[in-house]
């Protein structure tokens, strides 16, 4: 599965908005969204794997560590909503210093799309995904916390800012967007997300 996957993640991230902070990076609503992106890009790849779209479940539930230079702190990842047409993931988020974010993100299930991002309840624009390109797909193996997974290894370049995005996903051995590990360029400087924990819902 995963080695079809390969030729789908090229398709579908040209068009998946991806990990990336701009000039309002002090406030921390865009910084808490900026930290949710990367499940928002791999979405895109599940609903390519099937033909009933994401098959994301109540309960499924994914952590990770996050570093960004002064920022460091955790995410906790999980399914809160099903209602049969959108599915709404949240994201809490403790940023040390900068306290805990609360991101919540409704897709469309039968199309993966993202309907509504929200930050501590405020609304957030997406990142235009124009001028993201893929300039490398391929199979890897990569090592987080949470142990050693088979993964599809994506490097995507912004066409405007030549900052790169690399994301390691698995979708058959982690919940929701199958993200093992992402390292993307920012102006806080390298910023790096890490798989510690994952569990499926019954």
């Amino acid at each position: 599965m995963l080695k079809g996957l390969v030729a789908i993640l090229a398709a579908t991230l040209v068009t998946a908005p991806a990990f990336s902070m701009d000039e309002k990076c002090a406030d921390v609503n865009v910084i808490a969204t900026a930290f949710a992106q990367p499940v928002v890009t791999t979405a895109m790849i599940q609903t390519q794997v099937g033909t009933l779209g994401l098959k994301w479940k109540v309960g499924d539930k994914a952590d990770y560590n996050m570093n960004a230079g002064f920022i460091s702190g955790t995410i906790k990842s999980y399914v809160r909503e099903d209602n049969g047409t959108e599915i709404w993931v949240q994201q809490d988020m403790d940023m040390g210093f900068m306290g805990k974010q609360k991101v919540e993100i409704l897709f469309d299930k039968a199309t993966g799309q993202v309907l509504k991002m929200l930050a501590n309840g405020q609304e957030q624009t997406l990142p235009d995904a124009s001028s993201m390109e893929v300039i490398e797909t391929k199979e890897d193996s990569v090592t987080v916390p949470a142990g050693t997974f088979l993964a599809i290894y994506a490097k995507i370049k912004d066409k405007n800012s030549g900052d790169i995005q690399e994301a390691w996903i698995n979708p058959q051995d982690v919940p929701m967007s199958g993200l093992v590990k992402v390292i993307a360029d920012s102006q806080l400087g390298k910023v790096t997300q890490e798989l510690t924990a994952k569990s499926f819902a019954p």
